[in-house]
């Protein structure tokens, strides 16, 4: 069968090479992903949820006050045991993979849902499995299970951009620890949150990747300061600064000077989550566009009956179906290899970019003026799906690493 047409044309020989290895994955690439009873079940539950509880105007409602989301909302999802999908069995969770996550994330994306999921239940729970102690995990595990407390991952840094390993902000060993100094960006939802991941340099230069800790900081401590904001797409963040705050020796995850290799860990299962929340606001805005100008008349015709529309339309359905179908290849892949998946986790979140870009701009366009109004929620899925190409690296940043 032959490939569908891309949405865009490069000379670059490196985004061709990519292109066409992205054209392979979805027709020749036998991808099964058929959903379990149980994955069905989560699936039918957060569908139901979305559709109930998050039209435009009770998101924009809740974008507005101050913690940014509904606490109800956050409790109903720890009763129905969403916080802890990726959570071992051995500590009340469902004990479930990247693929769990993905079908709640691609769910969300198609209400552009605003708890603290991502931030907390996705990059923090992660970091808390994977490099706590066991008496960490005995803490909080049930605790971010019942949604009485949530994690942010601090990570980045003014200076930093895309690289993970590029970290200035420093922890110097005591007698009673470590002493973190520096300061951290764009950290989601750390208004909201009670613990920070944080990473910090223990040994050697600003972009080396060995000599990187991940240390769990309590909000409460003396030193941190949170600067919390509204972003662009309504979801919150927070600037943070360390001024010499102190950690115990147990608040350390992972093993010392190694935390690079679990950040880029934590990174691969929020490039897949962000992607699957990508395809599910991608989902809506082709159905939208279609339903659109199936009602919209110009000419004596609806909008639908013009072939140059037409034809925009299933561009804009191929190209959704092609991302959706990588991102189910690169889920499962991660779950099979873990960080040997990382080249295809590379191609994803290029696409993830570039489609997302594509679909959006083509909404917008065919619904006209109204497209990027408030009162619409087209222009509200489309900002949603840029802010989510910049986060982990922007599509340029990724087709430099599929290239290199």
């Amino acid at each position: 069968m032959s490939s569908p047409k891309t949405c865009w044309d490069s000379k670059n020989p490196n985004e061709q090479t990519l292109q066409n290895r992205c054209r392979e994955s979805r027709w020749d690439t036998a991808v099964n992903f058929d959903l379990s009873e149980e994955q069905q079940l989560l699936k039918d539950s957060v569908d139901r949820f979305v559709s109930d509880n998050y039209d435009l105007d009770t998101r924009q409602k809740l974008s507005k006050n101050e913690a940014g989301f509904s606490d109800t909302y956050w409790q109903t999802m720890a009763e129905l045991g969403w916080l802890g999908v990726t959570i071992p069995e051995a500590h009340g969770g469902f004990g479930g993979t990247q693929a769990d996550t993905m079908v709640l994330m691609e769910a969300f994306g198609k209400g552009l849902v605003l708890e603290p999921f991502f931030a907390s239940a996705v990059l923090g729970t992660r970091a808390i499995v994977e490099g706590g102690s066991t008496e960490l995990q005995t803490k909080l595990l049930p605790e971010l299970m019942s949604g009485t407390c949530r994690l942010s991952l601090a990570y980045a840094e003014e200076q930093s951009r895309f690289d993970l390993e590029d970290v200035v902000t420093r922890a110097t060993a005591n007698d009673n620890g470590y002493v973190i100094k520096g300061q951290k960006s764009m950290v989601q939802h750390g208004g909201s949150a009670d613990y920070f991941v944080v990473s910090a340099r223990t040994s050697g230069g600003q972009r080396d990747e060995n000599g990187i800790t991940l240390f769990l900081v309590d909000a409460q401590n003396e030193g941190v300061s949170v600067d919390a904001f509204p972003t662009v797409d309504g979801q919150q963040a927070a600037e943070l600064r360390f001024d010499d705050v102190q950690v115990s020796a147990s608040d350390q995850l992972g093993n010392l000077d190694q935390g690079y290799s679990l950040l880029q860990d934590i990174a691969i299962d929020g490039i897949l989550a962000l992607s699957a929340e990508a395809v599910g606001a991608m989902e809506i805005l082709y159905k939208d566009t279609v339903a659109y100008t199936q009602e919209r008349e110009q000419f004596d015709h609806r909008l639908a009956d013009f072939q140059v529309l037409q034809h925009r339309m299933v561009e804009m359905f191929m190209e959704y179906e092609q991302c959706k179908s990588m991102l189910y290849r690169a889920t499962l892949e991660v779950v099979q290899n873990g960080r040997g998946a990382m080249r295809i986790v590379h191609a994803l979140k290029y696409m993830v970019g570039k489609i997302g870009t594509f679909i959006g701009e083509n909404a917008v366009q065919l619904h006209g003026g109204m497209g990027v109004t408030e009162e619409l929620r087209i222009g509200h899925y489309f900002k949603r799906l840029l802010v989510i190409d910049a986060q982990f690296g922007n599509s340029d940043h990724h087709l430099a690493c599929f290239a290199g």
